[in-house]
């Protein structure tokens, strides 16, 4: 999915600007539903706004309500040439089950210049959900050569090669997008996860550690920081790790539970709750 928008108005202000720069503001504070409240007063107001019809249905959307945000954001949509109003819209559609409809509000924005590579991502996002992976790769391909600045769709193209286990894509994908983005986390963390694949667990826990440095509660990279020390026999420190991360996330057991019988110095429990035990929760 796209991200909401960061410069709600530009030129000359009028009445509404300050309240619509709060409901981005509120928007982009997780506080969706003071971000709807703002955006509905702007829009009352002027009907045309179609950066107000915008975060309306990012808020909407933010609130698990794809069913309310659909009306206004079409209306916008018709009235405005706004790639991410389309793609708002779509995002929508695809909510309340429209999909074919979806499907068709991204061809036809990707279709549009200049490019929105935005639009791309969640076209090719919604054609991997329905299964259709060689579709999403060519939607993300013809993004990239359109864009080739757009980092998030080198970041998306890897991870459509690895679902199709082409981790040596994956990797040369990943290995070009860090050299043009050095430091990003996100980058870091996938390439690191495809090292992990191929066996490379010194180079991928060293990224690992320095991920977890960055964002010492991100539980999953803890995970996998585990399933490197388990896989290079460091049976005590992966362990350790597990704990670590699943203290407090009951949701990161079952992950903690498959790891420690798939890995080659793990350990296997006959049943769930003798792991659970194990692992201190």
């Amino acid at each position: 999915m796209s991200k909401p928008p960061h410069n709600p108005s530009s030129g000359r202000r009028n009445p509404g600007d300050e309240a619509l720069e709060r409901a981005v503001a509120a928007l982009q504070m997780n506080r969706p539903g003071e971000a709807e409240r703002l955006a509905a007063s702007v829009l009352r107001a002027n009907r045309s706004n179609h950066i107000a019809a915008k975060v309306l249905g990012w808020a909407l959307l933010a609130q698990n309500r794809a069913g309310e945000a659909v009306a206004p954001v079409e209306r916008a949509a018709r009235r405005s040439n706004d790639p991410e109003i389309e793609t708002v819209l779509a995002v929508a559609l695809a909510a309340t089950g429209r999909q074919q409809e979806a499907l068709d509000q991204l061809r036809q924005t990707t279709a549009r210049r200049p490019v929105f590579p935005p639009a791309f991502r969640e076209y090719a996002g919604q054609l991997a959900k329905l299964g259709r992976f060689g579709e999403a790769i060519e939607v993300v391909e013809s993004g990239t050569a359109l864009a080739p600045e757009a980092i998030d769709l080198q970041i998306d193209l890897a991870r459509l090669r690895l679902n199709q286990n082409d981790r040596s894509e994956a990797r040369k994908i990943l290995s070009q997008a860090l050299s043009a983005a050095p430091g990003r986390p996100d980058i870091l963390a996938a390439l690191a996860r495809v090292m992990l694949l191929d066996g490379d667990y010194a180079a991928a826990a060293d990224i690992f550690r320095h991920l977890l440095a960055l964002r010492p509660d991100d539980a999953m990279t803890r995970a996998d920081l585990a399933a490197c020390q388990l896989e290079m026999g460091a049976r005590d420190d992966g362990e350790s790790t597990l704990r670590a991360a699943t203290r407090g996330r009951p949701d990161m057991l079952g992950r903690a539970i498959h790891l420690l019988g798939a890995t080659s110095h793990g350990r296997f429990f006959f049943r769930p709750s003798a792991a659970v035990k194990f692992l201190g929760n």
